[in-house]
């Protein structure tokens, strides 16, 4: 499939170029298609390979890519929920539907047959896919195109590639280890069905977006859901986190902070305020997202649905998501974030953080409100970790007093961090990302590196005061069932 897809672009670039001297040369082999041929046709036709890659923007918020007539299949933000499920911070605090039963009841994350398994396995293989496409009509892995269009391209379609394969990697394997054969790997030029082990998975993030810096500097996006040098620097960022490289993933988070994005300001935190950081693209503080507009038609199956109040969908309808109770308990009452959860009729439920700002129970039809992938102040988070665990703890403080200033106050957030070290610091940070990131699925990165325990509050319709491990079963996913009933390379006890 992949070799007619490639036949077909290098046709079509054919037609439009016309039959030129080099294309008439009788000693050239005019039915061998070269990555040198890729790289040129490309170059004078970049719009051949730019449909693919709108392609992967659009398929990371499409409900029902997998699967259809699953109501959590919702792209990237459908993955955010699950991983947020798993840290215990998103608590399924009713359940009238059932579509997180799985997740929230852990039984999905060891049994290899659910289906939440496939979605997440077979949507981020399919922009690995894409993206392989783009990059070999691009020039292939090792081109260094020339033109600014088509550096652009290849750089946005490895650090897709980087960001999927990313992900699989920490869904995936339940901690680092470099050794463990981990995932199949496909890169366009290697084809190896079998796992490799997680060190080849992580060279080829890491080769991805150190090429991807590389090729998008200099390029200004116009829309916040094409990926430019910064969130692939945040990628970056989190890679090194993981791996335990602690030193460069701080190099690679102050660059984010140093590119220009401003810190959500203490109006956007929290309703009612200057309105929502989070439900609108144009948020300064929002590195990567999707603006989503009414031709989209986005209703019933979306991430808004399942997550705000004031959305017509399931939040509103009986499958409630709330901050657990024991996280939101540690959150002090001067804290602007402590005001994000609601009361009374919505009990904890992210009415003040994620809403339609209608603001109307179950009144928002046609779904406006925008999808967060990324924003600036995860970076602050992860470089005062990456400080302070590689013994700069003076940088680690002063980064996280800058962030908690507009949340706690000036003379607060100094008089909680300064008087931190060792392990009380780190513990501080890793707390902080927790409450900072709630229901942005970016803790579950957090618990995985650190390796930390979840103990499940009281308001967990399952499992509710369970305490887990982070490299237990239950806090990582299984390759599914269509996997290994497909791949002979694959078997359940490999």
């Amino acid at each position: 499939m992949k070799r007619s897809i490639v036949c077909l672009i290098a046709f079509a670039s054919l037609s439009i170029m016309g039959c030129g001297e080099d294309f008439l040369d009788p000693v050239r082999n005019t039915n061998v298609i070269t990555s040198e041929d890729f790289a040129e046709f490309s170059e004078q036709n970049p719009e051949l390979i730019e449909g693919t890659l709108d392609g992967i923007a659009s398929f990371m918020i499409q409900d029902q890519g997998i699967l259809a007539g699953q109501h959590y299949d919702l792209g990237q933000k459908g993955v955010d929920i699950w991983l947020d499920m798993l840290t215990g911070d998103l608590s399924l605090a009713t359940s009238s539907y059932g579509w997180y039963n799985g997740t929230a009841n852990l039984v999905a994350t060891v049994d290899f047959t659910a289906t939440e398994n496939r979605i997440i396995w077979d949507y981020y293989y399919k922009v690995v896919n894409l993206s392989n496409s783009v990059i070999a009509s691009a020039g292939g892995n090792d081109a260094n195109p020339e033109g600014a269009e088509v550096r652009r391209i290849l750089g946005q379609a490895k650090a897709s590639r980087a960001y999927a394969y990313f992900y699989l990697t920490q869904i995936f394997q339940r901690e680092y280890d470099p050794a463990q054969p981990i995932l199949p790997y496909y890169d366009g030029d290697v084809a190896n069905a079998a796992k490799v082990p997680a060190s080849e998975i992580y060279a080829l993030i890491v080769s991805d977006l150190t090429d991807a810096i590389d090729l998008l500097d200099g390029y200004t996006r116009e829309l916040k859901n094409q990926i430019d040098k910064p969130i692939a620097q945040g990628l970056l960022a989190y890679t090194y986190a993981a791996m335990g490289n602690y030193a460069d993933a701080k190099i690679q988070a102050d660059a984010v902070i140093n590119s220009g994005y401003p810190l959500t300001t203490a109006g956007q935190l929290a309703f009612p305020g200057a309105g929502s950081g989070f439900n609108d693209v144009n948020t300064a503080s929002w590195m990567w997202g999707f603006d989503l507009t009414e031709d989209l038609g986005h209703q019933l199956i979306d991430w808004w649905g399942q997550m705000d109040y004031f959305t017509y969908s399931y939040a509103w309808a009986g499958d409630s998501k709330s901050i657990d109770n024991g996280l939101y308990a540690q959150i002090p009452a001067n804290d602007i974030r402590k005001t994000q959860f609601g009361t009374a009729n919505a009990p904890l439920m992210p009415i003040n953080k994620f809403f339609d700002p209608g603001r109307a129970a179950g009144g928002q039809y046609i779904i406006t409100t925008d999808l967060i992938f990324m924003r600036v102040e995860e970076f602050y988070l992860l470089s005062a970790e990456a400080a302070a665990k590689t013994g700069n703890e003076g940088a680690a403080k002063a980064t996280m007093i800058e962030l908690l200033s507009n949340r706690l106050g000036s003379s607060e957030a100094n008089a909680y961090i300064s008087p931190l070290s060792g392990s009380a610091l780190t513990n501080a940070i890793y707390l902080q990302t927790r409450i900072e990131l709630w229901g942005e699925g970016k803790a579950y990165f957090a618990l995985k590196r650190n390796q930390k325990s979840v103990t499940r509050g009281s308001n967990h319709v399952f499992r509710a005061g369970e305490t887990f491990l982070a490299n237990s079963d239950e806090m990582s996913f299984q390759i599914p069932q269509n996997e290994i009933d497909n791949n002979p390379s694959i078997s359940e006890q490999n």
